[in-house]
């Protein structure tokens, strides 16, 4: 049986890290919160231009994204620092957060004597005593049953859909078959490929849900005379030979392998069962790995054409890209190669196989270029916009 080796949580979910979240409840403390993670080991800052006078759908994505980011199993033990005036607030956060039963402390600024400096002190010692006993745990062998994988693309092009999005899939399989679970993204990259995703959902009412989805959408920006079609794909992705939205929704959904679909999830909802599952999210790179990684992704494949730095401060963000010129062009980038199905004549399961051994390499604590050259990209999708009230 395929193993690795994590780091157990008290409610038997795995991480893949170990890091000390330090999350702000809102806009005004994110100084204070990345001071905090600057003097605090193995830390991440969590912080966001949101959580003030939020209402509807935005508050709840806001609150149910920032308290998914501190239950991923990647985080150890969570710092939430908040201002004392906002809704958006500490408390709020952390106790959602406490029920993971992992280490959790939380206050505001106004409420510190000395304001930023008095906070920013309070939380350095909080944070270093949670980074000291994070220290003292050791990694252990579990199978890939608890791993929740996340499926991304980036600057696709038209090499992407027969190079690197297929050979995710077969690793996206192969992970639901062990019991694990998948999750695909980018609603919006579903769009011409609906009836195929349709004949692979669970049941009826998964089914109903796809198209519902989708046409509900397209109906939305009719009304305020938008036709979305006419908006994918973008600039980059016909430049990089991309045609139509169905050719980019065709590569979109490769990812996802052959896999029956269970559901489809809200953004950052955490999904309902093992298996794969879709989620609701617009298609944007930072977006959607943020609602991944606050769904509980502990680690993110991300295919990219034309080449994509970012990547995600809680869950390691592997890249893989089929096009030669990018792969030379941004190597620093770039952790797979499947440019070599075109330079070298290699099968999409030659570069599955070297996928999935840089997956088991990056759960067992090897980095990837995205951590390696610090990209902590945080995003929350907003969805007041009359368009995107889909589950509203």
């Amino acid at each position: 049986m395929e193993e690795f080796l994590g780091f157990e949580r008290p409610k038997g979910e795995v991480g893949i890290r170990n890091k000390i979240a330090v999350i702000s409840s809102v806009v005004c403390v994110n100084h204070v919160a990345e001071q905090i993670s600057r003097q605090v080991e193995n830390s991440v800052a969590i912080t966001h231009p949101l959580g003030c006078g939020q209402f509807g759908p935005d508050f709840s994505y806001t609150l149910r994204t920032l308290t998914g980011l501190g239950k991923n199993p990647n985080i150890y033990g969570t710092i939430v620092v908040g201002l004392g005036c906002e809704n958006m607030t500490s408390k709020l956060i952390g106790r959602q957060i406490k029920r993971t039963k992992k280490p959790i402390e939380h206050f505001d600024v106004q409420e510190i004597r000395g304001g930023t400096k008095g906070a920013i002190e309070k939380g350095i010692n909080l944070g270093k005593k949670m980074a000291k006993e994070a220290k003292e745990m050791k990694r252990e062998p579990f199978d890939f049953s608890h791993l929740i994988l996340g499926l991304e693309c980036g600057g696709s092009d038209s090499i992407s859909g027969i190079t690197a999005n297929p050979a995710v899939g077969i690793i996206s399989d192969e992970i639901v078959e062990m019991g694990g679970t998948s999750i695909l993204p980018e609603f919006t990259e579903w769009i011409g490929t609906e009836r195929l995703l349709m004949k692979r959902s669970n049941d009826n009412n998964v089914a109903e849900k796809i198209k519902t989805t989708i046409d509900t959408f397209l109906k939305s920006t009719m009304k305020l005379r938008i036709d979305f079609r006419g908006i994918q794909p973008t600039p980059g992705n016909i430049e990089g030979g991309l045609t139509t939205i169905e050719e980019k929704s065709l590569g979109t959904i490769a990812k996802a392998g052959k896999a029956p679909i269970q559901g489809i999830i809200e953004y950052s909802e955490a999904p309902k069962g093992n298996g794969l599952w879709l989620m609701v999210e617009p298609g944007l790179d930072v977006e959607s790995m943020t609602g991944l990684a606050a769904a509980g992704a502990q680690i993110i494949i991300m295919t990219t054409g034309r080449g994509s730095p970012c990547g995600n401060p809680v869950s390691p963000v592997i890249k893989i890209c089929g096009n030669p010129k990018t792969c030379d062009w941004m190597a620093s980038n770039i952790d797979i190669d499947a440019s070599t199905m075109i330079t070298e004549n290699k099968t999409v399961e030659n570069i599955a196989t070297n996928l999935w051994d840089k997956l088991k390499k990056t759960c067992n604590g090897e980095q990837t270029y995205a951590e390696i050259l610090g990209f902590k990209d945080i995003a929350i999708w907003r969805c007041t916009a009359a368009p995107f009230q889909i589950f509203q």
